[in-house]
């Protein structure tokens, strides 16, 4: 890009020269200004090779350090947002994180092409052209130069200081409005179920308003930014006329000189027109940019320790010692000093009333939240003090609401373990009493399940997930509800299949239906962060006014209509 620029520079010489020949063929004869026109000529065609050339290298090189930044970048900010904590996916919109990478990707692509395709070439035209005028004339050369600095300190100025802001805020009711869509696109069932169409289209219209007023502003700007840049311009270029014609009429300058600066002003003014455009796509890149980069300053929330090893799980027990638990900043604990021992393939059943801390108890199990006092091991080892991925895959769980990708069914189940074979797939699949309806299905394990499993029933994603464990295979296991999808018939037949799953494993299972959890070696009765009651089904049923007792005697009503 430098070489293409230094040869811009020097056209406008050989153009004078040329001109400067003509004009003087009557004094040194016809033939000898047609050599020294033709020579010029020359010169001006190398010179407009060397631009084609340099520019050519130059956006073959831009393209793959463009393309390799953004593919590095999105890897990178991907990789990040796949290790926030559980809070920080919780309170963020999927679609609105989503824009943010992809915008900001494009961002590098502005950038790239601002900086090195438009602004470099911009700054060394107009200070070749002020070298090159100030050393035959030096009042000429510091007009160019001064007024163009001038010109582009206004445009940096309007930029920074009056559009920028303005589309700042215009790119955050972008996300806005692209986290809003993808939101209610997810939940369109639930649109539909309680015909909402007409709601949800109010309620979008209301942020396209916001969304619209904000960037009209930032447009608007962008538009008496550009007008006030074209007015500086103009009065630049009557100054740098009346220069060059207050040269002539003093007879410093002869035609020739005077077509040189004619051409170098043009030139130069036809670099810095455009250069109010390229500091605004400048600003715009830049705030761009702004979400993606606050997206790798946001703290991960759960972070491996420097020294994290892999976990090793020979047995399976699993411990919560003096654990003190609470919520963000909330003052209230969930769990207070808890001590708990899980035995090595050791069933424990946890039941309990909504919001008494039966989920938050695996999910510390998980690491999906760190600890506020005491901690959890596995076999002895604290889980904040081994790797993430380690803990995660040595434990299979399928949750309340199970999630699945939208790929084929074999995918879905091996997500678990990616390099299982078809025949084992078939196998996990057949003890999670999936294989049936799979069996009906015009693809088989070849069919798409649709974003989330929406193509597949409740209990059918339930049974996906189920299957998923199996093939996991993992020492510890945990079942957050994980027949409560299903039908009586399916319950029986996946109980009867869980009970093969759960032996020679520490299996933790939440449960709300409490026939799900009779068979348990031990159940844990919660209440409000604390474990009321501990015993087998046959014991704990027994306890006169016992919280497990008046669950199961209000499950048995339900049951029998009463």
């Amino acid at each position: 890009m430098t070489i293409a620029t230094l040869a811009d520079v020097l056209v406008p010489v050989f153009a004078g020269q040329l001109v400067d020949a003509i004009v003087r063929a009557g004094e040194i004869g016809r033939e000898a200004a047609l050599a020294e026109a033709l020579r010029a000529l020359g010169m001006l065609a190398l010179l407009g090779l060397a631009l084609l050339g340099g520019r050519a290298g130059a956006f073959m090189a831009i393209t793959g350090l463009t393309l390799r930044v953004m593919s590095a970048t999105g890897a990178e900010a991907f990789h990040r947002v796949q290790r926030f904590s559980a809070d920080w996916h919780a309170n963020s919109f999927a679609g609105s994180t989503v824009r943010k990478i992809s915008r900001g990707m494009w961002a590098i692509d502005l950038l790239d092409d601002t900086i090195l395709v438009a602004l470099l070439p911009s700054a060394m035209m107009l200070l070749g052209a002020t070298l090159l005028l100030g050393w035959r004339w030096p009042l000429m050369g510091a007009l160019v130069g001064l007024g163009g600095a001038l010109y582009v300190a206004q445009t940096v100025w309007l930029s920074l200081r009056w559009v920028a802001p303005a589309a700042r805020l215009s790119n955050s009711w972008d996300t806005r409005l692209g986290g809003a869509m993808a939101d209610a696109v997810g939940a369109n069932a639930v649109v539909k179920a309680f015909g909402a169409e007409a709601r949800e289209d109010a309620r979008l219209g209301r942020m396209i308003g916001k969304w619209r007023r904000r960037t009209a502003r930032t447009w608007q700007r962008g538009t008496l930014s550009g007008a006030a840049q074209t007015a500086t311009m103009t009065l630049l270029r009557v100054v740098i006329l009346g220069a060059a014609l207050w040269l002539w009429w003093r007879g410093e300058a002869n035609a020739g000189d005077l077509a040189t600066v004619l051409t170098m002003f043009f030139m130069v003014q036809g670099y810095l027109r455009d250069v109010g455009y390229h500091i605004s796509n400048l600003q715009r890149g830049v705030n761009e940019m702004e979400e993606l980069v606050a997206l790798h300053d946001a703290p991960l929330g759960i972070e491996d320790a420097p020294d994290a090893r892999p976990l090793a799980v020979t047995r399976g027990e699993i411990a919560f010692e003096h654990v003190t638990f609470r919520y963000g900043g909330h003052p209230t604990p969930l769990y207070r000093d808890l001590n708990l021992r899980i035995r090595a393939g050791e069933s424990l059943g946890l039941v309990g009333p909504s919001g008494s801390g039966k989920t938050t108890l695996v999910k510390l199990i998980q690491r999906l939240h760190d600890v506020t006092e005491g901690r959890v091991t596995i076999d002895g080892q604290d889980v904040r003090r081994v790797t993430q991925t380690s803990l995660r895959q040595r434990i299979a769980i399928v949750q309340q609401e199970p999630v699945l990708f939208h790929r084929s069914l074999a995918e879905n189940i091996a997500y678990a373990r990616p390099g299982a074979t078809m025949e084992e797939i078939r196998r996990a699949a057949a003890l999670a009493n999936a294989e049936e309806f799979i069996g009906r299905l015009p693809r088989s394990y070849g069919t798409l399940v649709g974003e989330r499993g929406v193509k597949l029933s409740g209990g059918e994603r339930q049974r996906v997930a189920l299957a998923r464990a199996f093939l996991a295979d993992a020492p510890i296991l945990i079942l957050d509800e994980a027949t409560s999808a299903l039908d009586s018939e399916s319950e029986a037949a996946i109980q009867e299949a869980m009970g093969r799953l759960i032996r020679g494993r520490t299996a933790i299972i939440i449960a709300h239906r409490l026939s799900t959890v009779r068979a348990m070696d031990r159940i844990l009765v919660f209440d409000r962060g604390a474990v009321v009651e501990e015993g087998r089904h046959e014991a704990l049923v027994q306890r006169p006014g016992g919280l497990y007792r008046r669950l199961f005697e209000r499950q048995a009503l339900e049951l029998t209509g009463g």
